[in-house]
C-alpha cells in the first residue's frame, strides 16, 4: 500500500526556529526601519502636513472657496425670493385692474413702472361709464369705435407713470396705433368735471379780444345749421347746473387736440364765476365767422 503524507503549503515554517529565522529576517527588519524612520521624521519635521498645505495652495485658484459657493446660493435665493414678490405684485395689480370701475381707480391700481394688460370689455366699459363731454376728454368716440372694431388692434396696455397713466393700443405687429395719457389733473377733471372759477373773463388770459355779450353769442350759435350746435355745445348738462345768469361767453384764443374752450360768466349769488365747456375747433370757427358777420 502507498502511504498517506501529510502535505504542508510551502510558506508554513517546519519548526519554531526557522519561524524565529523567518521573523527577523532581514527583508522585516529593513521593512520595520523603513517605517519606524517614516513616522520618526513625521513626527520630527511636519513633512506630510506641509505637503499637503503646499498642494492645496498651488491649486487654490482652481477650486471654488466655500464662500463662494454660499453666497451664490444666497443670491440664488434671494433672485427667486425677488422674482416670486414680483409676480406676486403684478398679479395683486391685475386683480385690481379687473376690479377698477373708472379710471381714477385704474390708475390708483397701477404703479409707476408697472404694467398691465387691459381688456377691449372692460375699457369700452370705463369708457361707456363717462359723460359724454368727458369721455371726449379721453379720445373721440369716432376714433375708438374705428380701434375697437377696425381689425388691427391687438390688445390695450396700461402703464403706470407719474401721477396717472398710459394707455397703449397696439397692433398684430406689435405697434403703437394710438396712446392716451391721462394726468391726475385729467382724471379729476374726468371723475369731477370742470368746477366754476370765481372772477370775469376780462380778467383771466388767452380771452381777451373774444368776449361777447351772451345774447350776440347766442344769436350767431342759432343761426348756424342744427348738426352743428351739438359740436358747440358738447356739455351742456354743466352750465344747466350752474346757478346764476350768463352775462358773457368768451372764446379761448387756442385749440388742443381738436378743441377750443368756451368760457361762459356767470353772475352768480356769490359773485361772477366762469364755467369752461370744449368745443369743436372747426364749429367753434363757424361761430366765429358768424359773430363777426353780426359785428359788422
Amino acid at each position: 500500500m502507498i502511504s498517506h503524507l501529510t502535505l504542508k503549503a510551502w510558506y508554513e515554517p517546519v519548526s519554531f526556529s526557522e519561524s524565529l529565522k523567518r521573523a527577523f529576517s532581514a527583508l522585516n527588519l529593513a521593512f520595520l526601519l523603513l517605517t519606524a524612520s517614516f513616522v520618526f521624521s513625521e513626527f520630527r519635521f511636519d513633512w506630510f502636513e506641509t505637503s499637503v498645505g503646499n498642494y492645496l495652495a498651488s491649486t487654490n485658484e482652481s477650486r471654488p472657496e466655500t464662500g463662494a459657493i454660499w453666497e451664490a446660493g444666497k443670491q440664488s435665493s434671494s433672485a427667486h425670493a425677488s422674482l416670486n414678490q414680483i409676480i406676486s405684485k403684478k398679479e395683486e395689480s391685475r386683480e385690481h385692474v379687473l376690479q377698477a370701475s373708472s379710471f381714477s381707480s385704474l390708475a390708483a391700481s397701477i404703479l409707476p413702472g408697472e404694467w398691465v394688460t387691459l381688456e377691449q370689455q372692460q375699457f369700452k366699459a370705463l369708457y361707456l361709464g363717462l359723460e359724454r363731454s368727458m369721455a371726449f376728454k379721453i379720445i373721440d368716440p369716432a376714433q375708438l369705435i374705428r380701434l375697437l372694431n377696425g381689425g388691427s388692434l391687438d390688445r390695450i396696455f396700461c402703464e403706470g407713470i407719474a401721477g396717472g397713466i398710459r394707455i397703449y393700443f397696439i397692433d398684430s405687429d406689435n405697434r403703437v396705433i394710438q396712446r392716451i395719457d391721462l394726468k391726475e389733473q385729467d382724471l379729476v377733471e374726468i371723475e369731477t368735471g370742470e368746477q366754476p372759477v370765481p372772477g370775469r373773463l376780462d380778467t383771466m388770459d388767452g380771452f381777451q379780444g373774444r368776449i361777447y355779450p351772451v345774447d350776440q353769442f347766442f344769436e350767431a350759435l342759432f343761426t348756424l345749421p342744427p348738426d352743428i350746435v351739438p359740436d358747440l355745445m358738447v356739455d351742456p348738462q354743466v352750465l344747466l347746473k350752474q346757478e346764476g345768469k350768463i352775462t358773457h361767453v368768451g372764446i379761448w384764443n387756442e385749440a388742443q387736440n381738436g378743441y377750443i374752450r368756451l368760457g361762459f360768466e356767470f353772475e352768480a349769488p356769490g359773485g361772477h364765476e366762469v364755467v369752461f365747456i370744449k368745443a369743436r375747433e372747426w364749429a367753434v370757427w363757424q361761430l366765429s365767422l358768424n359773430m363777426k358777420g353780426a359785428q359788422n
